[in-house]
Protein backbone atom coordinates (compact mmCIF):
# COMPACT_ATOMS: atom_id res chain seq x y z
CA UNK A 1 0.00 0.00 0.00
CA UNK A 2 1.16 3.38 -0.98
CA UNK A 3 1.42 5.85 1.65
CA UNK A 4 -0.35 9.08 1.20
CA UNK A 5 -2.11 11.87 2.87
CA UNK A 6 -6.24 11.91 1.94
CA UNK A 7 -7.88 14.99 0.39
CA UNK A 8 -9.79 17.14 2.73
CA UNK A 9 -13.53 17.04 3.11
CA UNK A 10 -13.61 20.73 3.01
CA UNK A 11 -11.91 20.27 -0.65
CA UNK A 12 -13.98 17.18 -1.96
CA UNK A 13 -17.65 18.36 -1.27
CA UNK A 14 -17.82 21.53 -3.55
CA UNK A 15 -16.05 19.87 -6.35
CA UNK A 16 -18.38 16.84 -6.13
CA UNK A 17 -21.48 19.37 -5.66
CA UNK A 18 -20.47 21.46 -8.44
CA UNK A 19 -20.34 18.18 -10.82
CA UNK A 20 -23.52 16.96 -9.93
CA UNK A 21 -25.11 20.42 -10.31
CA UNK A 22 -23.66 20.17 -14.24
CA UNK A 23 -25.34 16.72 -14.49
CA UNK A 24 -28.55 17.01 -13.09
CA UNK A 25 -29.21 20.54 -14.18
CA UNK A 26 -33.15 22.12 -13.30
CA UNK A 27 -34.71 19.22 -13.48
CA UNK A 28 -32.89 15.84 -11.69
CA UNK A 29 -32.71 12.40 -12.90
CA UNK A 30 -35.98 12.28 -15.77
CA UNK A 31 -34.98 8.70 -16.54
CA UNK A 32 -34.44 7.17 -13.17
CA UNK A 33 -37.45 9.41 -11.82
CA UNK A 34 -39.54 8.05 -14.29
CA UNK A 35 -38.44 4.09 -14.37
CA UNK A 36 -37.48 3.66 -11.23
CA UNK A 37 -39.96 3.46 -8.24
CA UNK A 38 -39.54 5.50 -5.32
CA UNK A 39 -39.31 3.17 -3.10
CA UNK A 40 -37.16 0.63 -5.18
CA UNK A 41 -33.61 -0.47 -3.56
CA UNK A 42 -30.63 -1.98 -5.36
CA UNK A 43 -27.28 -3.33 -4.24
CA UNK A 44 -24.20 -2.46 -7.12
CA UNK A 45 -20.94 -3.46 -6.42
CA UNK A 46 -17.96 -1.04 -7.77
CA UNK A 47 -15.89 -3.37 -10.10
CA UNK A 48 -12.60 -3.20 -11.86
CA UNK A 49 -12.67 -4.32 -15.54
CA UNK A 50 -8.66 -3.76 -16.15
CA UNK A 51 -5.72 -3.68 -13.31
CA UNK A 52 -4.50 -0.76 -11.82
CA UNK A 53 -4.65 1.13 -9.22
CA UNK A 54 -7.56 2.70 -7.16
CA UNK A 55 -7.83 6.35 -6.18
CA UNK A 56 -10.73 8.69 -5.85
CA UNK A 57 -13.13 6.89 -3.26
CA UNK A 58 -13.82 9.61 -1.32
CA UNK A 59 -14.78 11.39 -4.02
CA UNK A 60 -17.72 8.18 -5.02
CA UNK A 61 -18.57 8.37 -1.27
CA UNK A 62 -19.58 11.89 -1.72
CA UNK A 63 -21.23 11.71 -4.84
CA UNK A 64 -23.82 9.16 -3.51
CA UNK A 65 -24.08 10.53 -0.10
CA UNK A 66 -25.06 13.98 -1.72
CA UNK A 67 -27.71 12.66 -3.76
CA UNK A 68 -29.23 10.45 -1.17
CA UNK A 69 -28.03 10.08 2.00
CA UNK A 70 -29.37 6.47 2.63
CA UNK A 71 -27.45 4.87 0.34
CA UNK A 72 -24.05 2.67 2.42
CA UNK A 73 -21.31 2.46 0.90
CA UNK A 74 -18.52 -0.60 2.08
CA UNK A 75 -14.78 -0.13 0.83
CA UNK A 76 -12.94 -2.99 0.36
CA UNK A 77 -10.05 -1.65 -1.68
CA UNK A 78 -9.41 1.20 -0.39
CA UNK A 79 -7.63 4.12 -2.18
CA UNK A 80 -3.66 2.74 -3.15
CA UNK A 81 -5.13 -0.77 -3.78
CA UNK A 82 -3.59 -2.38 -6.43
CA UNK A 83 -6.66 -4.10 -8.21
CA UNK A 84 -6.93 -6.76 -11.06
CA UNK A 85 -9.31 -6.99 -13.23
CA UNK A 86 -12.86 -7.98 -12.76
CA UNK A 87 -12.22 -7.42 -8.87
CA UNK A 88 -15.09 -6.06 -7.00
CA UNK A 89 -13.75 -2.54 -4.97
CA UNK A 90 -16.71 -0.94 -2.92
CA UNK A 91 -20.16 -2.43 -2.93
CA UNK A 92 -23.28 0.52 -2.72
CA UNK A 93 -27.07 -0.73 -1.24
CA UNK A 94 -29.65 1.67 -0.75
CA UNK A 95 -32.70 3.47 -2.68
CA UNK A 96 -31.99 2.56 -6.72
CA UNK A 97 -33.01 6.26 -7.96
CA UNK A 98 -30.14 7.36 -6.20
CA UNK A 99 -27.63 4.87 -6.94
CA UNK A 100 -28.33 5.59 -10.93
CA UNK A 101 -28.70 9.69 -10.44
CA UNK A 102 -25.17 9.82 -8.99
CA UNK A 103 -23.40 6.96 -10.98
CA UNK A 104 -21.37 9.04 -13.94
CA UNK A 105 -20.36 11.70 -11.45
CA UNK A 106 -19.10 8.81 -9.33
CA UNK A 107 -17.84 7.34 -12.64
CA UNK A 108 -16.00 10.08 -13.77
CA UNK A 109 -13.92 10.98 -10.73
CA UNK A 110 -13.05 7.40 -9.62
CA UNK A 111 -12.01 6.63 -13.54
CA UNK A 112 -10.19 9.39 -13.92
CA UNK A 113 -8.05 9.62 -10.70
CA UNK A 114 -7.32 5.69 -10.73
CA UNK A 115 -6.30 6.30 -14.29
CA UNK A 116 -3.35 8.78 -13.05
CA UNK A 117 -2.57 6.68 -9.97
CA UNK A 118 -2.00 3.44 -12.31
CA UNK A 119 0.20 5.72 -14.45
CA UNK A 120 1.77 7.47 -12.19
CA UNK A 121 2.74 3.51 -10.67
CA UNK A 122 3.77 2.31 -13.74
CA UNK A 123 6.73 5.04 -13.93
CA UNK A 124 7.70 5.23 -10.62
CA UNK A 125 7.99 0.99 -10.55
CA UNK A 126 9.88 1.34 -13.83
CA UNK A 127 12.41 3.61 -12.27
CA UNK A 128 12.76 1.10 -8.75
CA UNK A 129 16.27 0.96 -7.31
CA UNK A 130 17.39 4.62 -8.56
CA UNK A 131 16.91 7.60 -6.41
CA UNK A 132 14.78 9.53 -8.59
CA UNK A 133 11.42 10.88 -7.87
CA UNK A 134 8.33 10.92 -9.94
CA UNK A 135 6.72 13.75 -9.98
CA UNK A 136 3.66 15.90 -11.99
CA UNK A 137 3.33 19.34 -13.00
CA UNK A 138 0.65 22.57 -13.51
CA UNK A 139 -0.28 20.86 -16.50
CA UNK A 140 -3.68 19.67 -15.29
CA UNK A 141 -7.64 20.19 -15.29
CA UNK A 142 -8.88 23.09 -14.62
CA UNK A 143 -10.43 23.10 -10.99
CA UNK A 144 -9.39 19.56 -10.27
CA UNK A 145 -5.85 20.22 -9.74
CA UNK A 146 -5.43 18.92 -6.11
CA UNK A 147 -7.80 15.35 -7.32
CA UNK A 148 -4.82 15.00 -9.82
CA UNK A 149 -2.04 15.97 -7.98
CA UNK A 150 -3.55 13.37 -5.20
CA UNK A 151 -3.85 10.96 -7.70
CA UNK A 152 -0.34 11.07 -8.39
CA UNK A 153 0.62 10.99 -4.61
CA UNK A 154 -1.79 7.75 -4.38
CA UNK A 155 0.13 6.15 -7.37
CA UNK A 156 3.37 6.60 -5.45
CA UNK A 157 4.98 9.98 -7.24
CA UNK A 158 5.14 13.50 -5.36
CA UNK A 159 4.32 16.83 -6.07
CA UNK A 160 5.77 19.24 -7.73
CA UNK A 161 4.66 23.30 -6.99
CA UNK A 162 0.75 23.44 -6.60
CA UNK A 163 0.59 27.09 -8.16
CA UNK A 164 2.66 29.87 -8.57
CA UNK A 165 2.61 30.87 -5.57
CA UNK A 166 4.54 27.93 -4.64
CA UNK A 167 8.23 28.78 -5.47
CA UNK A 168 9.98 30.78 -7.71
CA UNK A 169 10.81 28.50 -11.23
CA UNK A 170 12.36 30.29 -14.14
CA UNK A 171 11.61 29.05 -17.73
CA UNK A 172 13.13 29.63 -21.10
CA UNK A 173 10.21 32.57 -22.00
CA UNK A 174 10.97 34.23 -18.95
CA UNK A 175 14.71 34.26 -19.54
CA UNK A 176 14.11 35.71 -22.70
CA UNK A 177 12.09 38.08 -22.08
CA UNK A 178 14.25 39.38 -19.25
CA UNK A 179 17.00 39.53 -21.59
CA UNK A 180 19.38 36.49 -20.55
CA UNK A 181 19.57 34.06 -17.29
CA UNK A 182 21.82 35.98 -15.32
CA UNK A 183 19.62 38.45 -15.01
CA UNK A 184 16.64 36.80 -14.53
CA UNK A 185 18.18 34.74 -11.29
CA UNK A 186 19.62 37.85 -9.92
CA UNK A 187 16.21 39.40 -10.62
CA UNK A 188 14.54 36.35 -8.46
CA UNK A 189 17.30 36.35 -5.76
CA UNK A 190 16.63 39.86 -4.95
CA UNK A 191 12.85 39.91 -5.07
CA UNK A 192 12.21 36.13 -3.10
CA UNK A 193 11.87 35.66 0.52
CA UNK A 194 13.73 34.19 2.15
CA UNK A 195 11.36 30.79 2.37
CA UNK A 196 10.79 30.54 -1.23
CA UNK A 197 12.77 28.32 -3.07
CA UNK A 198 14.37 29.65 -6.67
CA UNK A 199 14.34 26.60 -9.51
CA UNK A 200 15.75 27.53 -13.34
CA UNK A 201 15.51 26.01 -16.13
CA UNK A 202 18.34 25.04 -18.77
CA UNK A 203 18.50 23.98 -21.90
CA UNK A 204 22.44 23.74 -22.11
CA UNK A 205 25.46 23.21 -20.03
CA UNK A 206 26.91 26.46 -20.48
CA UNK A 207 23.65 27.75 -18.56
CA UNK A 208 23.76 25.35 -15.67
CA UNK A 209 27.44 26.70 -15.37
CA UNK A 210 25.51 30.25 -14.53
CA UNK A 211 23.02 28.78 -12.63
CA UNK A 212 25.08 27.02 -10.30
CA UNK A 213 27.43 30.06 -10.01
CA UNK A 214 24.66 32.29 -8.81
CA UNK A 215 23.03 29.68 -6.31
CA UNK A 216 19.85 28.72 -7.51
CA UNK A 217 18.41 26.11 -5.01
CA UNK A 218 16.99 23.14 -8.17
CA UNK A 219 18.04 23.44 -11.80
CA UNK A 220 15.41 22.13 -14.45
CA UNK A 221 17.48 20.12 -17.10
CA UNK A 222 15.33 20.28 -20.00
CA UNK A 223 14.67 17.70 -22.76
CA UNK A 224 18.69 17.13 -22.48
CA UNK A 225 20.00 13.54 -23.44
CA UNK A 226 20.72 11.15 -21.33
CA UNK A 227 24.31 11.60 -21.60
CA UNK A 228 24.12 15.56 -21.15
CA UNK A 229 21.86 14.76 -17.96
CA UNK A 230 24.81 12.81 -16.74
CA UNK A 231 27.30 15.71 -17.43
CA UNK A 232 24.84 18.18 -15.61
CA UNK A 233 24.43 16.17 -12.78
CA UNK A 234 27.78 15.53 -12.33
CA UNK A 235 28.37 19.08 -12.84
CA UNK A 236 25.77 19.99 -10.19
CA UNK A 237 27.41 17.71 -7.65
CA UNK A 238 24.74 17.72 -5.23
CA UNK A 239 24.68 22.03 -4.66
CA UNK A 240 20.96 21.91 -6.22
CA UNK A 241 18.24 19.64 -6.80
CA UNK A 242 18.06 18.21 -10.30
CA UNK A 243 15.09 17.79 -12.04
CA UNK A 244 14.65 16.44 -15.83
CA UNK A 245 11.79 16.74 -17.83
CA UNK A 246 10.85 16.13 -21.27
CA UNK A 247 8.67 13.73 -22.99
CA UNK A 248 9.19 11.17 -20.06
CA UNK A 249 7.84 8.04 -20.72
CA UNK A 250 7.75 4.60 -18.96
CA UNK A 251 10.63 2.52 -21.61
CA UNK A 252 12.68 6.28 -21.35
CA UNK A 253 11.94 6.81 -17.24
CA UNK A 254 14.98 4.45 -16.27
CA UNK A 255 17.76 5.64 -18.74
CA UNK A 256 16.74 9.14 -17.25
CA UNK A 257 16.91 7.74 -13.51
CA UNK A 258 20.34 6.23 -13.91
CA UNK A 259 22.41 9.53 -14.59
CA UNK A 260 21.95 10.28 -10.78
CA UNK A 261 19.04 12.86 -11.19
CA UNK A 262 16.71 13.68 -7.87
CA UNK A 263 13.71 14.34 -9.72
CA UNK A 264 11.80 13.27 -13.05
CA UNK A 265 8.68 15.35 -13.96
CA UNK A 266 5.94 14.12 -16.11
CA UNK A 267 3.53 16.84 -17.38
CA UNK A 268 1.41 13.72 -18.99
CA UNK A 269 0.59 11.94 -15.83
CA UNK A 270 -2.75 14.75 -15.17
CA UNK A 271 -3.10 15.93 -18.62
CA UNK A 272 -3.14 12.68 -20.76
CA UNK A 273 -3.30 9.80 -18.43
CA UNK A 274 -6.13 7.19 -20.06
CA UNK A 275 -8.85 6.65 -17.30
CA UNK A 276 -8.50 3.08 -15.76
CA UNK A 277 -11.67 1.33 -16.61
CA UNK A 278 -14.11 0.58 -13.54
CA UNK A 279 -18.00 -0.14 -13.83
CA UNK A 280 -21.14 -0.26 -11.38
CA UNK A 281 -22.37 -3.81 -11.88
CA UNK A 282 -25.30 -5.32 -10.35
CA UNK A 283 -23.49 -8.29 -8.15
CA UNK A 284 -23.99 -11.97 -9.43
CA UNK A 285 -26.07 -13.22 -6.55
CA UNK A 286 -27.52 -9.61 -5.89
CA UNK A 287 -31.46 -8.66 -6.26
CA UNK A 288 -32.84 -6.70 -9.13
CA UNK A 289 -34.97 -4.31 -7.11
CA UNK A 290 -36.45 -4.93 -3.60
CA UNK A 291 -38.92 -2.72 -2.15
CA UNK A 292 -39.04 0.10 1.13
CA UNK A 293 -40.97 -0.99 4.00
Amino acid sequence: MKSFSPLPSTLIEPIVRSALLEDLGRCGDLTSDAVIPHDCTATLVLKARQAGVVAGLDLVAFAFLLVEPAIDMHIWRPDGSDVAAGETIAKLCGPARGLLTAERTALNFLCHLSGIATATAAIVDAVRGHKATIVCTRKTTPGLRALEKYAVRVGGGANHRFGLDDAVLIKDNHIAIAGGIRTAIERAIAAAGHMVKIEVEVDTLEQLDIALALGVDAVLLDNMSVDDLARAVAMVGGRAITEASGRVTEKTAPAIAATGVDLISVGWLTHSAPILDIGLDMPADGNICTHLN
